[in-house]
């Protein structure tokens, strides 16, 4: 279950918290731009922003925040002796925006509604929310980790002053923009428009002085698993795990249902292969991974692949299968540019031979490309 799944489930139960976001990060860090952890009450935390000495100085402020309801934009510093105490190669700095989110706030509930239908049906969205201006200071990190005083936000400092309203600026300023542009928030259309076209990674966008962070929702892809047999269902686990949307295809019911598929968002079963991919949404963000018990299935299913605009297509198999299949389709018409698309052999040479391994060799290689892609 992502993190905001977990937040509506504290805003449905009424519960408040201190909700922190890593909005920038520049050389080694411990988690990506778009991290976030929250904290609550009694100081437990759902998610992570890379544990050690950061995690445990934003817990600290969002300490802090949950007191005061004033959010916070601080930038830490990681030195040498410091990113060595976190296992990172070299030092760096990460921009961690911290604010209270009030279960309260019927706008709040709204949004993270919104959020997660966006993630559960996989439509392109972006998620915006203003930085509050005059509370970017520097804060390296204490050796220790707990040592010396977190440094306050002081009183007057811009939209951080004592006339900030308790919501920080996800209520004020925090909308979901979806991708026929329908605003759902309270951030001003105008600026919604303005800070178009969205950006295809997180980043933190400059309008008019005042500065946003910009985030698309739904780019971690869907994965669709074609064949319903032993590395499918080894494979299936993996790419929930890493956060790829997961649906599982296969014409036999006895293999392609719920019971073996416990993790899978969804299960198919097409009366055959030959239109197996007709009436699925396939695009940039879909991978397609052929693993059918067959040649001829992953022949039939290749040749509907190429006609797509999957960002990633992999077919498992020997060299001599591959180029069988190759040379078949070639007959077909279909040109060595075509086939330039294709992962084949699936998966990282790592010398996998279960199952097992075999379903840890494409979830690298999935990965690999996804990285790629959102660089």
């Amino acid at each position: 279950m992502c993190i905001f799944n977990r937040i509506e489930e504290l805003l449905a139960g009424k519960e408040s918290f201190a909700l922190a976001v890593i909005v920038s990060r520049f050389g080694s860090a411990p988690r990506d731009v778009g991290s976030r952890m929250v904290v609550r009450r009694d100081a437990s935390i759902i998610g992570t922003i890379g544990g050690g000495l950061l995690e445990a100085q934003v817990q600290r402020i969002a300490m802090e925040v949950l007191g005061d309801g004033k959010p916070v934009f601080r930038k830490f510093s990681f030195t040498a002796k410091e990113a060595a105490q976190m296992a990172m190669i070299c030092g760096g700095e990460v921009e961690v925006l911290v604010y209270f989110v009030d279960a309260l706030d019927a706008s709040n509930v709204v949004l993270y509604q919104q959020i997660t239908e966006a993630l559960r049906l996989r439509k392109r969205a972006w998620l915006i929310t203003g930085i509050p201006q005059g509370c970017r200071t520097a804060a390296p990190l204490q050796a220790d980790g707990m040592g010396g005083a977190v440094p306050r936000v002081l009183p007057g400092s811009g939209n951080c002053g004592p006339e900030t309203p308790a919501g920080g600026p996800a209520a004020q300023l925090q909308c979901l923009v979806k991708s026929d542009r329908t605003l759902v928030g309270q951030l001003d259309d105008r600026i919604a428009q303005a800070l178009s076209p969205y950006p295809a990674k997180a980043e933190l966008v400059s309008h008019e002085s005042n500065l946003f962070f910009v985030e698309p929702l739904c780019n971690e892809g869907t994965v669709f698993i074609f064949g319903a047999g032993h590395v499918s269902q080894k494979l299936a686990p993996l790419t929930a795990m890493v956060g790829f949307q997961t649906v599982v295809l296969d014409d036999r019911r006895e293999f392609a249902n719920r019971e073996r598929f416990e993790t899978a968002d969804d299960v198919i079963v097409p009366s055959s292969f030959e239109r197996a991919i007709d009436g699925l949404e396939i695009n940039e963000q879909s991978y397609l991974v052929l693993v059918t018990r067959g040649h001829a299935h992953d022949k039939t299913l290749l040749r509907q692949a190429l006609g797509t605009k999957a960002g990633y297509i992999g077919m498992i198999g020997s060299r001599r299968k591959r180029d069988a299949v190759y040379e078949a389709l070639r007959k077909e018409g279909f040109s060595p540019h075509d086939f330039d698309r294709v992962f084949s052999p699936i998966g990282l040479e790592i010398g996998a031979e279960t199952p097992e391994e075999i379903a840890v060799s494409i979830v690298a290689e999935l990965i690999r490309v996804r990285a790629e892609k959102n660089q």
